[in-house]
């Protein structure tokens, strides 16, 4: 009963037009071109199909229809991203992306759509270690991150030593790359957000698992070109789909319902 009740939670939900969208912005129409990573689920991904679906493109295409506005995706790597929407080349940048004030002098944020924390993912039958002291205590044990991203710095100043260059950390262009590494045993630790990691826990018939206690706290947001005029209108869409119940029914859809590779 209470899986058809959040079910139904989700399809009221983005089916209905509250009272509180009624005085959104409407952009006439406008077409806003959306780049992404498709590479972190449950926000966004390609599933068995080839489909790019996820938390993320339900939640813009509900902001769109709200806003009256109309989208199109294009996809880019992580590293590419920030400076790709810095420059212009794109309206809008999302995947599930940190808001960290050094990245304020490149790019706008919109305001946190989720708030989630950092965890150690690692192989289901991983025994050497149990949390970041045993981890950073091993000298033999590697991580994976990418360059320039959340979980490469707590990785630094967190569980290693604080040195950028060290070379247990090892580099991937993309997250799927590193947990593709983890799953082959070529490195030994993923740090990722709760809310991917569980993801990747859920669709891995216990390949994978959470360790440790969790390393810190991260708001997402959306990130646009400075001076963007775009802000405004999408953080008061993000409001409404906070005050009427939307993003806690599409963390249920995401992160409760859905099951990866089904």
């Amino acid at each position: 009963m209470k899986k058809l009740a959040a079910l139904a939670a989700v399809a009221v939900s983005l089916l209905s037009v509250p009272a509180l969208a009624q005085s959104l912005p409407d952009l006439g129409g406008r077409e806003i071109v959306v780049v992404t990573e498709n590479a972190y689920p449950p926000l966004q991904f390609l599933d068995k199909d080839g489909k790019a679906v996820g938390w993320e493109y339900d939640a813009m295409a509900e902001i769109a229809r709200r806003l009256n506005a109309t989208v199109t995706y294009q996809n880019i790597s992580w590293d590419a991203m920030i400076p790709a929407v810095s420059e212009g080349q794109f309206d809008i940048g999302m995947t599930g992306i940190t808001i960290r004030d050094d990245r304020k002098d490149k790019v706008d944020f919109s305001d946190a759509y989720m708030r989630s924390e950092m965890v150690m993912l690692v192989r289901g039958d991983e025994t050497r270690f149990a949390d970041a002291a045993s981890f950073a205590a091993n000298p033999d044990l590697l991580m994976a991150a990418q360059p320039g991203t959340t979980p490469f710095y707590v990785g630094v100043y967190e569980v290693l030593d604080g040195n950028e260059a060290n070379p247990r950390i090892k580099l991937f262009e993309t997250f799927g790359a590193g947990v593709a590494a983890l799953r082959a045993g070529d490195v030994d630790l993923v740090l990722t957000d709760g809310t991917a990691g569980n993801g990747y826990v859920a669709a891995s018939n216990g390949g994978l698992k959470i360790v440790g206690d969790k390393l810190g706290t991260e708001d997402f947001g959306f990130i646009f070109p400075k001076g963007s005029d775009l802000v405004a209108p999408i953080n008061a869409a993000i409001a409404a789909l906070r005050a009427d119940g939307t993003l806690d029914a599409l963390n249920t859809r995401w992160f409760l319902d859905y099951k990866m590779g089904e």
